[in-house]
């Protein structure tokens, strides 16, 4: 842990037209895998770097760990399932290894476990790790990298010295701060939590980074925990723990996706009024009707802006925001006094597409980047208006912050309060596959894997109760 410490304490080199290097270096690797695939694909294998911890002998074990690991920056051929060597797992970088390979074949540290994985999830950030635009997995972990934050599966190990209430057997789902794309991971205890029963192993590795991510965001926009704007109820009040003296209106972008989805649902449960949910295509209205959005637009045949007027003339106490610079101005115009614009990404500014992309789209991604709006802090003042921005992958010493979150979240699922988000199901395989649907822009919700030691090698169906489940076609 020394050394991550040391390495979050570094200060950043200096940049061109206004870019890190990372960022310039991951731009220009991506443009040399876009050459050699196009005009010769058969030197893509130099592109793929040897792993250490890789077993390449030809008969492994089928118990041994498998994982999907990226060895540099690149297109869709950079994702290489790989067997680890007998005793290894994957890990996030917490655990304090210099890599996210670690042998857990003897003693483990201190109050973690290891999970056999059934189902991880894929995040649209894991694109952005691929494509080495990811600062955390650039400053923490480097190449090679196994993505991945959510995971649900049965616990295999536990370390000795833990004395909590987690055992061999138990069925789990969490949080990992990389290494989920695996079949076995280390992880500290406090990520975890026991599966809940009316959900399913795809339903649980759909649910961990998009929930705590909406949480944290309502967190920020001052109505979790309740308090800023509302106040206990009275025993003849029977509203979800609160008697709203005020309502608060939000506006949530990208409303049927994981995040979006989630934080339709959130905001629905603490009271808040109007709940405006955008959506960019008329496909994904549906979606948005079932999480109960009070207004929902479809910015594919509504002018967004004038309908977000309307829908709330004074503005939005909160608005959420993952876009980028196609809105971020915009968005923050349309804030009501003490209103708040909570960032958590920036879509419109990445590439998006086939898996492949020409060099002309990370020129694009350049030029956006350069003429994101630029926020005068005595403007926030006068206008009487916050921006807040955050990424969980840096919450490593916010663990007990985030403790608090899956407590909430746990409930409410526990309740059947809050439902997961469409699920798309397919197998560790097909993972390419997966990159290229969440890359196009047209997935909705969240695709999950599902291991071949869960599943033997088929695609899963989805029992439980989702918004449209439904098999990866």
């Amino acid at each position: 842990m020394e050394a991550i410490k040391a390495q979050r304490n570094q200060k950043k080199g200096f940049t061109i037209l206004g870019q890190d290097m990372d960022v310039i270096l991951a731009v220009f690797g991506n443009i040399v895998s876009w050459m050699v695939r196009q005009f010769v694909p058969s030197l893509l294998p130099r592109l793929l770097p040897a792993i250490d911890e890789e077993d390449t002998s030809d008969t492994p074990s089928r118990d041994q760990t498998k994982c999907i690991a990226i060895g540099r920056p690149g297109g869709s051929e950079q994702l290489r399932v790989i067997t680890l060597k007998p005793g290894y797992a994957t890990a996030g970088y917490n655990i304090g290894s210099p890599t996210l390979f670690v042998d857990v074949s003897s003693s483990l540290p201190k109050d973690t476990v290891v999970v056999k994985v059934a189902a991880f999830s894929v995040n649209f950030a894991d694109c952005c790790i691929r494509w080495g635009l990811y600062e955390s997995a650039n400053k923490f972990v480097g190449w090679p990298i196994v993505p991945g934050f959510d995971i649900a599966g049965t616990i295999e190990q536990v370390s000795e010295d833990y004395s909590g209430d987690f055992k061999v057997g138990d069925k789990v789902y969490g949080a990992t701060f990389f290494g989920s794309y695996s079949t076995r991971v280390l992880v500290p205890t406090k990520q975890l939590r026991k599966l809940p029963s009316n959900l399913t192993m795809a339903q649980a590795a759909a649910v961990p980074a998009v929930s705590l991510t909406a949480l944290y965001s309502l967190h920020l926009g001052g109505q979790f925990p309740p308090g800023v704007a509302m106040t206990p109820k009275n025993n003849n009040n029977n509203n979800n723990g609160v008697d709203h003296k005020r309502k608060q209106s939000i506006l949530i972008h990208s409303a049927a996706g994981g995040v979006g989805s989630m934080l339709v649902q959130m905001s629905k449960l603490l009271g808040m009024s109007q709940v405006v949910g955008v959506v960019g295509s008329t496909s994904k209205v549906q979606t948005a009707r079932e999480l109960n959005c009070d207004v929902i637009i479809d910015k594919s045949k509504q002018n967004l802006w004038e309908a977000a007027k309307e829908a709330s003339p004074d503005g939005y106490h909160v608005i959420a925001d993952a876009n980028g610079v196609s809105t971020l101005q915009a968005s923050f115009d349309h804030l009501a006094a003490t209103g708040r614009l909570i960032v958590f990404g920036f879509h419109s500014n990445l590439p998006m597409g086939s898996d492949m992309l020409h060099p002309w789209a990370w020129w694009n991604m350049i030029v956006k980047m350069i003429y994101m709006p630029k926020f005068d802090t005595m403007d926030l003042v006068t206008r009487n208006r916050s921006i807040l921005g955050f990424n969980l992958s840096f919450f490593v010493d916010e663990i007990g912050l985030l403790v608090q979150f899956y407590e909430q979240i746990s409930d409410w699922l526990q309740k059947g309060l809050l439902k997961v988000p469409h699920v798309v199901e397919m197998n560790m395989k097909d993972i390419s596959k997966a990159h290229e649907l969440i890359q196009s822009g047209k997935s909705v919700g969240k695709i999950v894997m599902m291991t071949e030691e869960d599943d033997g090698g088929k695609t899963a169906t989805t029992t439980s109760e989702t918004y449209g489940s439904k098999k990866a076609q």
